[in-house]
């Protein structure tokens, strides 16, 4: 198991995003064909973040909504057209400008796009954080260090994912190791629910929040489990 801490992974993540597959993520996030391996991934990640829009407000109006690990933006421009003042960031400059030029007109002002680390002190206090699928590649702990550096800004819940540990999903990982190093993602790193759940009651920072609701997504090569921490 990795002894990485969360900002040593996260320098191996940008270059991956922001290099190797920023082409592949902006042809799998917009309606281009893909093979049928990706558009299982399009379909499950489509899913995901349909469930966790639901889990927020119907109206977010007055409310501010960080999306912490934006890519090319559709959660984030979803969010603002239910009222919510948005700041969207990436570790990818390329992905970020990317969603900017996706961004509707109508939603411009709505929606602030930064690249650099979502848990920059500087971005300030939100009502909502989603973290679709942004914390896949961090291990329990690192996933754990993520969120409750998170907590002491947030007023009302932080969304987020997490690769739950499956004989499917060590298949899978198996798998993309035939790949030539290049060409693989930084890797998945499996959870198991009950050791982050432990690890998340242990951490002062993260003492009140109750793990509201959690849901798994599998669709194809794509799984990915949902869990909310509210105040």
């Amino acid at each position: 198991m990795s002894t990485d801490t969360y900002t040593q992974r996260r320098g191996r993540i940008e270059h991956y995003f922001d290099r190797t597959a920023a082409e592949a993520w902006a042809r799998l996030t917009s309606d281009a064909p893909v093979g049928r391996i990706r558009a299982t991934v399009r379909a499950g990640r489509d899913r995901m973040r349909a469930l966790l829009l639901d889990w927020l407000p119907g109206d977010l109006h007055g409310l501010r909504l960080l999306d912490a690990g934006c890519g090319t933006g559709a959660l984030a421009m979803a969010a603002a057209e239910r009222g919510a003042d948005v700041t969207a960031i990436d570790l990818s400059p390329t992905l970020v400008a990317l969603a900017q030029e996706r961004v509707p007109a109508a939603l411009h002002g709505r929606i602030h796009f930064r690249s650099g680390d979502m848990l920059s002190p500087s971005l300030g206090r939100f009502d909502h954080v989603v973290l679709m699928d942004s914390l896949i590649h961090y291990t329990a702990p690192q996933a754990v260090e993520a969120l409750q550096r998170l907590a002491p800004r947030v007023r009302g819940s932080m969304l987020f994912t997490y690769a739950p540990s499956s004989p499917a999903l060590a298949a899978m990982h198996a798998l993309g190791r035939l790949f030539p190093r290049g060409d693989r993602a930084p890797a998945i790193e499996p959870v198991r629910g009950e050791k982050l759940h432990r690890l998340l009651r242990q951490v002062p920072a993260l003492q009140g929040w109750q793990t509201d609701r959690t849901q798994r997504i599998a669709s194809g090569f794509y799984t990915s489990q949902a869990l909310e921490l509210r105040r």
